[in-house]
């Protein structure tokens, strides 16, 4: 319970920021595979950024501890996540 509310104020930390109230879609996309793909194909996807791989591995560690949890409480944080999005967006 604790993760998920720290990842929702970063999220709106993120995108609701008054200085940049556009999403930025890679945003989006990490977000939604943080979720839901595997860990050796979120790692593929974090590539894209040359991250330092301190970073990755603590990427990664989170995203174990997300994936134990049920594919129906991560729908309800992606469900969340999108509503603030859609919000920030605006």
């Amino acid at each position: 319970m604790k993760l998920s509310v720290c990842l929702l104020l970063v999220t709106l930390a993120l995108c609701c920021y008054q200085a940049n109230a556009e999403v930025c879609p890679a945003l989006v996309s990490e977000l939604l595979d943080f979720f839901f793909i595997s860990e050796p194909l979120f790692k593929l996807s974090l590539a894209k950024f040359d991250a330092p791989p301190e970073a990755v591995a603590a990427k990664l560690g989170v995203k174990g501890c997300t994936d134990q949890m049920s594919l129906q409480k991560r729908g309800l944080i992606a469900e969340v996540l999108v509503k603030i999005l859609k919000k920030c967006s605006v």
